[in-house]
């Protein structure tokens, strides 16, 4: 029997830790992958022209401190914002519905999943957009003031003379500043809504009809009290095949669009994998730094 569960929310401790914790062990293990390529090349003499140059202290060492803590702490900011914004904007929006049968997802209905996604997405943009823009600001300001100050007018009108192309004014710099900041603060949210709505109805429009033929999500989840639940369990190859195979559906259309007609092979091998790591990680850690906890109604 089909059973339709809506995520009303999520808990903000549980799910920001073992996301942290997931991401930063990716983070060594992505280290570690890297460094023996860097002993493999350097073994190899492959890149004669950095000289005395060692690739494995100067480089890989450091990666295996930097990227588990850059990974651990930028999860740990963006998992935190990403569940709250959820839970703010369920009561708004709604929130993601899975239609259950057992612990197999049968469904991901379409609107609900692509809505809320797409519109925390487009907030991301949004504060992405205002940071880039404070950043531009001054130097746009600064292009602005010089090119009104009297020895910059006349290198400009030597230029211009010399090579025959006018130089921008303080006016237009202005305005093309004005073009960016609306583009990185209006445009770039709505982009990302638009194309994160249509990216994330293919996902659950390839799952539904396609995907769930061959293989389908599996959740374990455990009631904890009324509509409280955690998130017991993960079975890997399940959920990391339905994964993969609905990326490498999504590969065949951004490929055609891109030109990289092997994308989907890629996407098939590094989504199973990741999704794989991802789970048997989840699945080790639950018992000892506690699962995800959320609401289901």
């Amino acid at each position: 029997m089909v059973d339709v569960k809506e995520i009303k929310s999520l808990k903000l401790t549980p799910f920001t830790r073992m996301s942290a914790s997931i991401y930063g062990i990716l983070g060594l293990i992505a280290a570690i992958v890297m460094l023996i390529a860097l002993i493999i090349v350097q073994a190899a003499g492959l890149l004669p022209q950095l000289g005395q140059f060692n690739l494995i202290t100067g480089l890989g060492i450091p990666l295996i401190v930097l990227l588990p803590i850059g990974a651990f702490f930028s999860t740990i900011m963006v998992s935190f914002f990403s569940v709250m914004l959820y839970n703010v904007l369920v009561p708004k929006l709604g929130g993601v519905k899975l239609e259950l049968e057992g612990n197999e997802v049968e469904k991901i209905p379409i609107v609900s999943f692509s809505l809320i996604l797409s519109a925390i997405g487009a907030i991301w943009a949004f504060i992405v957009g205002l940071v880039l823009a404070a950043v531009f600001s001054p130097l746009f300001s600064f292009i602005s003031t010089i090119s009104t100050m009297p020895a910059a007018a006349n290198i400009t009108a030597n230029i211009t003379n010399v090579s025959g192309a006018a130089m921008p004014t303080g006016a237009e710099v202005g305005v093309a500043g004005t073009f960016v900041f609306l583009v990185l603060i209006i445009g770039l949210p709505i982009m990302v809504f638009v194309f994160g709505f249509i990216w994330n109805a293919l996902f659950a429009l390839f799952y539904n009809y396609i995907v769930t033929r061959v293989a389908k999500i599996q959740l374990e989840f455990n009631q904890i009290t009324g509509s409280l639940h955690e998130l017991k369990h993960i079975p890997v190859l399940p959920t990391a095949l339905a994964v993969a195979i609905v990326c490498a559906l999504l590969g065949i259309i951004s490929g055609i669009i891109s030109g990289n007609y092997g994308e989907f092979i890629s996407n098939f091998i590094t989504y199973f994998i990741e999704t794989a790591l991802i789970a048997l990680l989840y699945n080790y850690l639950a018992p000892k730094i506690g699962s995800i906890k959320l609401n289901l109604e």
